[in-house]
């Protein structure tokens, strides 16, 4: 069994079909989470850093969303350029980018 250090959740607006549309997709909410696996592959960050795409949270207005736990920190608004950011102050250093969090 996985058990990451830190688990990060992006909305891609997946809908129970499989498809993606919506809010957070149509604003590269893809794109953040192939920017988050690519940090953390060079970060050697992969035995503690999963990355899982989810379907909507609710706060469309507030997308694309990003939830990380074990801490339950939400960041909205969030952009593709905001991930290394949040890799490297959150992930790897331990503080919450306040001014992304909702």
């Amino acid at each position: 069994m996985v058990s990451p250090k830190y688990h990060i959740f992006v909305c891609t607006s997946c809908r129970i079909n499989g498809g993606q549309k919506g809010f957070c997709y149509s604003k590269e909410a893809v794109s953040i989470i192939q920017r988050f696996m690519e940090e953390i592959d060079d970060r050697d960050l992969s035995s503690e850093v999963m990355v899982t795409n989810t379907g909507c949270f609710g706060i469309c207005d507030k997308g694309p969303i990003v939830v990380i736990y074990p801490e339950g920190t939400w960041y909205g608004n969030v952009t593709p350029e905001d991930v290394e950011r949040i890799v490297e102050e959150h992930i790897e250093g331990g503080n919450i980018v306040k001014d992304l969090t909702i």
